[in-house]
């Protein structure tokens, strides 16, 4: 399992748009073939940093088969506009899970 994190700044002001956005495009991560989780985590600290945190089975199943895909293009509308700049997305692997 592949765990994707996505890290995404958002315009000041925008941070209510974005969650009724990402809280839609929830629904297409689960219809979209090989996501298992999806989870989305606003900073405490810097309140316009919000982090998705979405499993996939393999990595081709976010990279290939989602990403730009019609669905991942419906995803990006509803959110896309409260973008302050690019998402840095990592893909991380599990080596150890302790409890």
């Amino acid at each position: 399992m592949i765990l994707e994190i996505a890290q995404i700044e958002i315009k000041p002001g925008l941070e209510s748009d974005f969650e009724a956005g990402i809280a839609e495009a929830s629904a297409i991560f689960k219809a979209a073939k090989g996501c298992r989780a999806f989870e989305v985590r606003r900073s405490i600290e810097h309140p316009q940093r919000y982090r998705l945190l979405i499993h996939w089975d393999t990595l081709e199943a976010h990279t290939k088969d989602f990403t730009g895909s019609q669905p991942w293009q419906d995803y990006r509308a509803l959110v896309s506009h409260c973008f302050a700049g690019p998402v840095s997305v990592e893909h991380t692997e599990q080596v150890l899970k302790a409890f």
